[in-house]
Parts: structure tokens; C-alpha cells; sequence
């Protein structure tokens, strides 16, 4: 079978970039695999890729960022996806042409954006699989509404949680399409686990506000007071670098946690620690968490939708705390600083049960999804078969993101109203510099990734 993966940016560094890459690569153990990146912005990617794997972008940024077609907006990609500034006609262009030549059995999109290309444009004969790496409930009722549409137009719809499975059968109205939860692997570690005698608590991921490092900052400073020996270390970077070098020295913190930067792959890094953390107010899955936990670290993670509780067992195989709750945060972190057979019994226990997320198991449940679906698509037939969808419970939700959609819709028009009439009296009366400011930015922001 040749399976194609659709990835927005396969030269950054994320957990969906991650993920995919692991996928694909156990994939390729027994297939013909190629990653298809909409962009680059850059010579190589950041994480390696197995040889085995192909890999081809469509739009290279460094030399296309001001083609003509990309300064303009595109009208597929929907215009409510987070990503919607960074595509143009000519990425639309680009993944159309794409889809329309690909000799793949099975096309997989990984964003909700690349899934509606695929839902909309890929041949009769390819098999159509969507993945979801957020959540429904972190897409506005705009997009929700767009995807209820296009979404359609798949063979199988996969989420990293049972949760969020769960929640699309639920409110969304997919006739045909198979969901279901298909979660995140994380390669077989090379280096022997943690044995838990490492005075240090590692967290990892992007320096931004959802993954509240701040939080995790000052509930250290409790531990740093009662056990001064021991040090945090966050891998990552962002926009929240500077705000935390500030926070880290505010609380005179500068011997006890440190900011690494960025380390791919991190498995040398979890390995140093005893204790791993991820304090987020928001996570899908929680990759870092079964990475740590794979190098035998028990950890302490807020217990936010959907992921943490869906890997943690609380009390078994590290601790699960309220969202935004540093006092919980502190006590969690200080039961496991304090007691060290707890420490390293935990952290047996999570090495145990993190193996559900091996390659094999994942991969396995991933080729029977596939398999599904290319063979549905050839005998020309739903995945599911008979009635799905249309429960009252999903026409309700239809009809309320609808509603929504189209207030927010209303608004948006009113405040582009206000917001042109101010412009026009800041230029003398002159709307063309207006647009050509607006041109500008978006210009602007083509050549970010």
C-alpha cells in the first residue's frame, strides 16, 4: 500500500510534525510512504526522518514567498482554521494539483484545513483519512460548521482521544465515515530509562501561554525553597522566552531552573530527570507526557482536556492536578521530590503502562484503519455502513455552531466597517492606501511559518 501524509510545515517542530514523522515511519517497516509538506521555510527539517520515508514540499517559502499567487487569500482552505494566513491560491493551486496526480491507495490530511482539501479534491479512487490533533471543542463554531460540510467527504475521521472521538459522533452529522481514537506513538527508546536518583523535573514543548510555564515556574519556587538541590528544565522555544527569563529572575530562581532551548530529539534530555511536568491550561493528547513517561518518569500534569487523563493514572503512574492550580501543582511536585521510592515506583509503573503507546499497537490499529478504507473506497461503499449521524443531539449542535457562525460573522462584518471608516480618516479620505496596508500585512505574514 502507498500511503501519502498532507503536513502543513514538515521543516518546524511541534508534536503534530513529531507524530507524523513517527507514524510514517513505522509505517514505511511495510509500505511505500511519502510526506507531503505544504510548506518550508527552511534547507532540512528540524527532526530526523527515516530514509525510507519521502519527503517534498510544495511551496518553498524562501524562494516563493512573494509569488504573485501567493499574496492571495485562499478559497479552500477555510478561512476560520487557525493556519488560514499562511495559505494562498497558491497553496490551494499546489495541493490541488497534488491530490489530483497522487498514485497513493490512501491520502492523509493532518489538520482540519489539508482534511477538507482532501475531503473536497482527492480522486474517487483515494482513499480519504482526516486527522484531528486538536479538539472540537478548541474549533470555533465557524470552522465546526465548515467541517460538518466537508468532513463528509471522508472515509475514516481520527482523533488522539477517546474523549474527542466520543464528541464527534456525538455533534457532528457524518454519514459513512468511521471515528475513531487513534492515538499519538512514540518510538521504542535506544537509551535506558531514568532510574529515578536525578534531582531534576524536565518539561518540554513551545514557550506559549497555554502551556502555562509560568505556572510551573512559581510552583517550583516552592520546591526550590524546601529541597535547593533539586532544578527544573524547560526544552523548548517561543514567544514566552523572555516573559519567563523575567519570571526566573523575579523569584531569584536562576540556580534552580533553567531554559534549554530546543532538543530533538528529547529522549537524551528525559532521561537525565526524575520527574517529568506539563502544567497546560489545553492539550489534545500530551506527546511530551507519554515521551517522558517512555523513559521511565512518573508525571505531574494538570489534568486539562483531553489528553493528561487519558494516559496518567492518577496516583499509579505520576499525579493529575486542576487546571491553573499552582498550590496543587506544588504539593504534587513535592510528593514525589520528598519520597524517593514513591518517585521510582511511579516511575516503574509509567514505563509499564506507557507501552500501549509503542509503535506496534498504534501502527497496528493505523494499518486496520487504512486497510478499511482503501477497501471501501475500491468497492465503492461507506466505511460504516447503514445509519450514523443525525441524532438529535447533533442537529441541535449544528444548529447553535450555525448560529453562532453567523452572529460572529455579522460582527466581523460591523468591526471591518468601523475599522475602514477609521483608516479612511487616518489617510485623508484615501481608501486605496487602506488596501494597500492591508496587502502589505498579509504580504507580511506569508513569509512567517
Amino acid at each position: 500500500m502507498k500511503i501519502s501524509f498532507l503536513l502543513h510545515n514538515a521543516y518546524g517542530i511541534g508534536g503534530t510534525i513529531t507524530t507524523t514523522f513517527n507514524l510514517a515511519q513505522a509505517l514505511a517497516e511495510r509500505h511505500e510512504v511519502e510526506i507531503v509538506s505544504v510548506l518550508r521555510h527552511r534547507e532540512l527539517p528540524s527532526y530526523v526522518l527515516d530514509p525510507r520515508v519521502s519527503l517534498r514540499p510544495l511551496v518553498d517559502l524562501g524562494q516563493e514567498g512573494e509569488h504573485p499567487l501567493n499574496l492571495r487569500p485562499a478559497r479552500v482552505f477555510p478561512r476560520a482554521e487557525y493556519r488560514y494566513d499562511q495559505y494562498s491560491e497558491l497553496t490551494d493551486r499546489r495541493i490541488a494539483e497534488t491530490l489530483a496526480a497522487t498514485d497513493a491507495d490512501v491520502v492523509i490530511g493532518t489538520r482540519p484545513g489539508l482534511n477538507v482539501h482532501l475531503a473536497l479534491q482527492a480522486p474517487g479512487h483515494v482513499a480519504r483519512v482526516g486527522q484531528e490533533h486538536l479538539t472540537l471543542d478548541n474549533h470555533s463554531p465557524r470552522l465546526r460548521t465548515a467541517l460538518r460540510r466537508a468532513y463528509r467527504g471522508l472515509d475514516v475521521l481520527t482523533t488522539v482521544t477517546e474523549a474527542d472521538a466520543s464528541a464527534y459522533r456525538r455533534r457532528m452529522r457524518l454519514p459513512g465515515v468511521l471515528v475513531e481514537a487513534l492515538p499519538n506513538s512514540v518510538p521504542d527508546p535506544v537509551l535506558p530509562a531514568a532510574d529515578g536518583s536525578a534531582k531534576v523535573v524536565v518539561a518540554a514543548g513551545r514557550l506559549v501561554r497555554v502551556k502555562r510555564y509560568d505556572l510551573l515556574v512559581e510552583a517550583f519556587a516552592a520546591v526550590a525553597a524546601e529541597h535547593p538541590d533539586w532544578q527544573l528544565r524547560i526544552y523548548g522555544r517561543g514567544k514566552e522566552r523572555d516573559r519567563l527569563r523575567q519570571l526566573i529572575a523575579d523569584l531569584g530562581l536562576w540556580n534552580n531552573v533553567f531554559l534549554m532551548g530546543a532538543a530533538a530529539p528529547m529522549e537524551a534530555e528525559w532521561v537525565k530527570a526524575s520527574i517529568g511536568a506539563a502544567t497546560s491550561d489545553f492539550e489534545p493528547f500530551g506527546m511530551t507526557i507519554v515521551e517522558a513517561m517512555r523513559c521511565g518518569l512518573p508525571v505531574v500534569s494538570t489534568d486539562c482536556p483531553h489528553g493528561p487523563a487519558e494516559i496518567i493514572a492518577d496516583g499509579v503512574d505520576g499525579r493529575l492536578v486542576p487546571v491553573g492550580d499552582r498550590d496543587a501543582l506544588v504539593g504534587a511536585l513535592l510528593e514525589l521530590v520528598r519520597d524517593d521510592e514513591l518517585r521510582r515506583r511511579m516511575g516503574r509503573a509509567a514505563l509499564e503502562n506507557s507501552g500501549r503507546f509503542a509503535p506496534g499497537p498504534v501502527v497496528e490499529q493505523a494499518e486496520r484503519l487504512l486497510t478499511e478504507a482503501v477497501s471501501a473506497r475500491r468497492e465503492g461503499r461507506p466505511v460504516v455502513r447503514g445509519r450514523q449521524g443525525g441524532t438529535l443531539a447533533a442537529r441541535r449542535a449544528g444548529a447553535r455552531d450555525s448560529a453562532l457562525a453567523s452572529a460572529s460573522g455579522a460582527l466581523r462584518t460591523v468591526r471591518r466597517a468601523r475599522g475602514a471608516l477609521k483608516g479612511v480618516g487616518k489617510v485623508g479620505g484615501a481608501p486605496g492606501a487602506v488596501e494597500k496596508a492591508s496587502g502589505d500585512e498579509r504580504a507580511a505574514r506569508k513569509g512567517r511559518s
